[in-house]
């Protein structure tokens, strides 16, 4: 049988065809769905395609030692809104889409409404205009407010018109985010830390960068799954909350040092300050104040210069030399060195006291070159000892541990720097300068812990932030005191530092940082700071400081304050000295617990304080009191004005006539603000209040005319 070429060519064609024709219908639908039914398709993988999605877990909270929320995670929102409707049948989307729209059309001025009161900083005009700008594009996935909202915010959104019929047929989208809040604001903003504004990337620095991994917990996992005709979200791996770090931070001693050094840093003009408040035996950071003075002029939290700043400590060094010395028998408190008229040579270059134009201090003790803070007392002690052999002077210091790091758990911690005299640039000069605390690098809660040392009768122990990590009110870990130095020194010199430490307090140049209330032992600094290549003499900046503890009898808590100013004056003791007064004083207030039961004799009567004002009530008051009285020629509900005035035997009233109708000023001075108003505005006066307790002053005084309607001022303290 012949082949029929011209058949064969045709059928080819035909099955060509056809198979071209496919094609082109494939790419055909491929577009569509691509991009007409795109939103569609897109929402659906959304509901039903999802495959080991990451379920984020709860970070842990940051506590103080006595319970209070530091830092907290809380859930945020962003808000969007679907126009469109979801919907494969063509007639049925239209027939959605229409109602969608007629329901959005009749509610969106109330919407409006509801999101402006909601957020009053955009008008009703501008959520009706964005919502509807929102509809004409037809957007699935539109911005309603460009700001995150809080949990409340969020739930008062979905109780508004058209979002209040739920996620589907009202179009609200709300995206989840975790967001760090710290209740008590700056309080020691940079040693609790900041963590990104996506809590799932971790954190920045300090306390939530040091127990990051404790506090984050670990992520679970979910996947979509249709059971019995429903889509479900079925948890693979359960996420895991973070656990609870309870710091060691006080609170209300964090506030205490907070407020005392700004007020210090304002008076001043001062750029950076710090403040370190820690528990003797413990270690326990109560308190750690970071300021720097922002562009604006206010202080703010920036850096954790406690633990970073390398810079000399000045004076405060002393302390330590004058200590390496009596522990190696050089010297003792009554060691005589004559400090000249506050000049002296030392290997070419001048050594001067900082009252070396009055004179200087001539011959003067230990005791007394640590009390008046003698720069030539010192280095001429170190210098006459140790010049010949000053490793065993940078021996002295490395057996106190001054210089050592102290492995702290937050980020960032400076290394200091004490030169021996095998390092570079260790000259002649370095040794006596070294000695008063130049050509030293230390961080300030160094400084603190040395001091630290001398309190905790020679045992050295590390600064510590966190006591515990909780979960669930479980204690998975404890944080122990740890010790660096069991011993820095001998009983020997720390029973004579510590008399001499006493002393520059009580007698020397800190006193500014003592108290009437208790004793406070501790060492002053007054330092220029180098400006590097520049040295000392440009730009004059000082650094002021004061490191002590308290009370010095029976040491509880010591407490570094160490302050940066521009120019002169510069005093550590009246500066720094008097922040730490401050602190130390409302410090011991705080934990002073009397028993009443031992202040009050029970065969006695207690005379109490009286105001003055309307005598009747406090009558019926002391009445029922037992409380003896005179002049009782009052009675509840007389209106009987007056005077109380208390002995220890008895209260006794002074009756005054008041007017019922007339132009004199009574006085009402003494008297509680309930009453001095109910008698002022009777009378027909407007009457404003400056303060609280009793009425110290009135701005028209008493027996001046005055006429109804006028404005008196009461002063109360």
């Amino acid at each position: 049988m012949a082949v029929n070429k011209r058949d064969i060519i045709m059928r080819y064609a035909v099955v060509v065809f056809f198979l071209a024709f496919i094609g082109i219908c494939v790419l055909i639908k491929a577009g569509i769905i691509m991009f007409k039914e795109r939103g569609y398709w897109q929402d659906v993988a959304a509901r039903f395609v999802r495959e080991n999605v990451s379920v984020p877990s709860t970070r842990g909270n940051i506590l103080s030692s006595d319970g209070k929320l530091m830092a907290s995670s809380l859930p945020e929102y962003r808000i969007y809104m679907d126009f469109m409707v979801s919907e494969s049948d063509p007639k049925r989307k239209v027939k959605e889409q229409a109602r969608k729209d007629s329901v959005f059309k009749a509610n969106l001025n109330d919407l409006a409404a509801g999101l402006h009161q909601l957020f009053p900083d955009r008008t009703a005009a501008y959520f009706r205009q964005h919502l509807q700008r929102g509809r004409n594009q037809e957007s699935r996935y539109y911005l309603i407010y460009p700001k995150r909202i809080s949990y409340l915010q969020y739930k008062a959104v979905q109780e508004l018109p058209i979002y209040n019929q739920g996620a589907n047929r009202g179009g609200l989208v709300g995206v989840e985010y975790n967001q760090r809040k710290k209740p008590f604001g700056s309080l020691a903003a940079r040693t609790l830390g900041d963590v990104y504004a996506d809590t799932t990337l971790g954190a920045k620095n300090g306390l939530e960068l040091s127990f990051d991994s404790v506090l984050r917990g670990k992520n679970g996992v979910t996947h979509r799954q249709k059971v019995m005709d429903r889509y479900l979200n079925i948890v693979d791996v359960a996420p895991v909350d973070g656990a609870d770090v309870i710091s060691t931070i006080d609170v209300d001693m964090q506030d205490i040092a907070e407020k005392a050094l700004i007020d210090e840093m304002k008076e001043i003009n001062a750029y950076v300050g710090v403040v370190v408040l820690m528990e003797v035996q413990t270690g326990e950071v109560k308190a750690i104040v970071n300021m720097t003075k922002g562009n604006d002029g206010g202080y703010y939290e920036m850096r954790n210069n406690a633990i970073s700043d390398m810079m000399e400590p000045g004076s405060t060094f002393k302390t330590a030399s004058i200590m390496v010395a009596l522990e190696d028998g050089y010297i003792t408190p009554h060691t005589i060195v004559n400090t000249g008229n506050g000049v002296k040579m030392m290997h070419g270059s001048a050594m001067k006291d900082h009252n070396w134009h009055r004179g200087g201090y001539g011959e003067i003790d230990v005791t007394r070159i640590l009390e008046v803070s003698s720069n030539v007392g010192v280095s001429s002690i170190i210098d006459q000892y140790y010049k010949d052999d000053p490793q065993k002077f940078v021996d002295g210091l490395k057996r106190m541990s001054i210089g050592v790091p102290l492995g702290l758990e937050i980020a960032g911690e400076g290394k200091p720097n004490v030169r021996g005299p095998k390092e570079r640039y260790f000259a002649k000069t370095t040794l006596p300068w070294m000695s008063i605390g130049y050509e030293t690098q230390i961080p300030p809660i160094n400084i603190l812990t040395f001091y630290n040392a001398i309190a905790n009768n020679g045992t050295m122990v590390k600064p510590k932030f966190v006591r515990e990590i909780v979960k669930d009110g479980q204690v998975l870990e404890s944080f122990p005191t740890e010790v660096i130095n069991p011993k820095i020194c001998s009983d020997k010199t720390l029973t004579e530092i510590r008399e001499i430490l006493g002393k520059v307090v009580s007698q020397g140049l800190a006193k500014p940082a003592g108290s009437k209330q208790f004793q406070v032992a501790g060492k002053t600094g007054t330092a220029q700071i180098s400006q590097g290549a520049a040295g000392y003499h440009s730009n004059r900046r000082y650094l002021v400081s004061f490191c002590g503890y308290f009370p010095a009898e029976a040491p509880k808590y010591s407490m570094i304050v160490s302050i940066q100013k521009p120019g002169l004056p510069a005093s550590g003791g009246t500066m720094a000295g008097s922040v730490f007064s401050k602190i130390a004083e409302r410090v011991y207030a705080k934990n002073l617990h009397y028993d009443m039961r031992h202040a009050i004799d029970s065969t006695t009567n207690v005379i109490p304080s009286v105001k003055a004002g309307e005598l009747g009530e406090t009558y019926y008051v002391l009445n029922h009191l037992d409380v003896p009285m005179e002049h009782t020629s009052v009675a509840r509900g007389n209106n009987a004005w007056g005077k109380a005035m208390q002995d220890s035997a008895a209260v006794s009233f002074e009756l005054a006539a008041v007017e019922e109708k007339g132009n004199v000023m009574p006085d009402v001075v003494g008297m509680g603000a309930k009453d001095a108003v109910y008698l002022l505005e009777q009378e027909g006066l407007n009457v404003r209040l400056s303060g609280v307790g009793r009425v110290r002053r009135q701005t028209i005084p008493a027996g001046r005319s005055y006429s109804r309607g006028q404005t008196v001022t009461l002063t109360l303290n």
